[in-house]
């Protein structure tokens, strides 16, 4: 593709027959793109050209990883080899999963450069998942290789966010909680959406089961990206397990 594209934009209300508002305050959060936090809201853009095979740190001590380079998005993690002839399941964090196949080089965890050669829906319900062909990997054994890779793209290939409140879920994924008191309460691991808008994916500290928290003002009133943390109000009982309904007697 050569037409570049504008971020997918969606926004998140506590109330799913009407995900255009939130419903304290009428404002909206919105997370670029689709819903398997730890992505980027974009859509293709054809940056074709060829590139060499492997990319390193200009500095000292071993480098940085592309994980932490700040001026990386995540765009899909590699998942299990597809038949046998250099297929992988890949799974997709761009606003159209396929649009990932129009950006390039994909930088992998490792630094090494991927070029997609195509992608396609893998079987199933899950839309973000396709069976990709990478250049260069023709064998089962080579593709396997590649299970639970993640893969980047460098961030001045992304349009800018076009709204205030609007993020990369990249971005996202990773932030520290806080609640009003300043408390770490938790850590954003996730922000999936399940067509009522995005939710926050939080996993309390130290340890315990997730809990999920509509990306809204009203309960999340405070974002700072570049402080790698966000405020917010969730509910008293937020990360209390679900209480099971008691049986009926006869």
């Amino acid at each position: 593709m050569t037409k570049k594209e504008r971020f997918q934009q969606r926004s998140t209300s506590s109330l799913p027959q009407d995900p255009s508002k939130d419903t304290q305050t009428g404002n909206n959060r919105l997370a670029s793109g689709q819903g398997r936090g730890g992505g980027a809201g974009v859509k293709a853009t054809d940056h074709g050209a060829s590139t060499p095979t492997s990319i390193s740190s200009q500095q000292g001590g071993g480098g940085v990883s592309p994980a932490q380079r700040g001026d990386l998005v995540l765009v899909g993690e590699f998942g299990r080899a597809q038949g046998l002839k250099g297929e992988v399941r890949l799974k997709s964090y761009t606003g159209d999963p396929q649009a990932l196949a129009g950006y390039r080089p994909l930088i992998a965890a490792n630094g090494r450069l991927l070029t997609l050669k195509g992608v396609r829906p893998a079987p199933g319900a899950a839309t973000d998942m396709l069976v990709a062909q990478v250049d260069g990997v023709t064998t089962r054994e080579a593709a396997e290789a590649l299970n639970r890779v993640q893969v980047y793209l460098e961030r001045s290939k992304l349009p800018l966010p076009d709204e205030e409140d609007e993020f990369l879920l990249a971005d996202l994924i990773g932030l520290t909680v806080q609640n009003e008191a300043g408390e770490a309460i938790g850590t954003v691991v996730d922000v999936p959406n399940y067509g009522g808008g995005d939710l926050l994916e939080i996993a309390p500290m130290p340890n315990g089961p997730t809990a999920l928290l509509p990306f809204t003002k009203a309960f999340v009133p405070h974002v700072d990206i570049s402080a790698k943390r966000i405020v917010a109000v969730p509910p008293d009982d937020f990360f209390e397990p679900a209480k099971s309904e008691p049986e009926d007697e006869a």
